[in-house]
């Protein structure tokens, strides 16, 4: 396989607490700031900068208060000067960071974790995925391509999501798991920037392809269907013809009538509701991704 050569990563940004009511993110950058403030800054072998990205709703223990923040990381929204003072930070990392990884938690993954990547040809988050695998031994992960996070500033952009944690709640199985994504993501970084080759190799992906509402009034939009029993708790399942996609309150199924095979996923998303979205569908494919070592001055 060729080798690509790619620029050192200088910095680390990690954001926790983007929906203020996903508490493990909120605790990881808690815990980092407490180590940063006993250790000092050489706590961790790269420059790492922490940010609570919600605080008023993190205070509230709401998903947000005014705008989703996760869909604020556009350039023009970043470019804005009415930004409250963390999105104002968070402009300033996308200045500067060249990786930041951004850290929140679902709900409904159940036990499964998911990257979701922006970018991933010929980039080091790309060859970052393809040793996820064998480092978090013992779980379930799912790679997405999704751009609802919007191109931003940073050439480098992975998300991760841990779950199944109810909102509100502060699970020490999935914090565990969390830091420890944090940590090895850092010492990834230090190992590459320091010339360490990482090979690269084919992994499976899930491309977002479009999004599905409940059935609804026609007048009024309320809802006229919940998910389906047997679609329920099912992400990243084949989705063929025929299939049960929604039990109308009624006592009627409605089918899945589209020809083309596609994944669910976010699945009967709580927070999603209010977006008009019961599930989102995918398209599964293999990523090839290159070896990587560092690129030398």
């Amino acid at each position: 396989m060729a080798l690509l050569f790619l620029p050192a990563l200088a910095r680390m940004a990690v954001c926790g607490g983007t929906h203020g009511n996903e508490l493990s993110g909120v605790y990881v950058v808690q815990e980092m700031e407490r180590q940063r403030k006993e250790k000092g800054e050489g706590v961790w072998p790269i420059p790492v900068t922490t940010v609570l990205a919600n605080p008023r709703a993190v205070k509230e223990c709401r998903r947000y208060i005014d705008t989703d923040m996760n869909r604020c990381f556009s350039r023009d929204t970043l470019r804005s000067r009415r930004l409250n003072r963390p999105l104002q930070k968070i402009q300033f990392f996308y200045s500067w960071v060249p990786f930041c990884c951004m850290f929140w938690v679902i709900v409904h993954l159940y036990y499964k974790a998911v990257v979701m990547l922006q970018k991933w040809k010929n980039n080091v988050s790309g060859v970052f995925v393809t040793l996820i695998p064998g480092i978090m031994r013992g779980w379930a992960i799912e790679f997405i391509l999704l751009h609802f996070l919007n191109p931003n500033k940073t050439e480098q952009n992975v998300a991760l999501e841990v779950g199944p944690q109810p909102h509100g709640v502060v699970r020490a199985d999935i914090y565990i798991i969390m830091k420890e994504a944090v940590d090895l993501t850092i010492d990834w970084i230090h190992k590459f920037n320091s010339g360490t080759v990482f090979e690269g190799g084919d992994v499976e992906a899930f491309k977002f392809i479009k999004s599905v509402d409940y059935p609804r009034d026609p007048e009024t939009r309320t809802l006229t269907a919940a998910i389906h029993p047997q679609l329920q708790d099912r992400d990243f399942c084949l989705l063929k013809r025929g299939d049960p996609l929604f039990f109308t309150f009624s006592g009627e199924t409605v089918k899945y009538e589209e020809e083309e095979t596609l994944h669910p996923f976010f699945i009967n998303e709580a927070a999603y509701y209010e977006k008009g979205i019961a599930f989102h569908l995918a398209k599964k494919l293999t990523l090839t991704v290159p070896t990587v070592q560092v690129q030398k001055d």
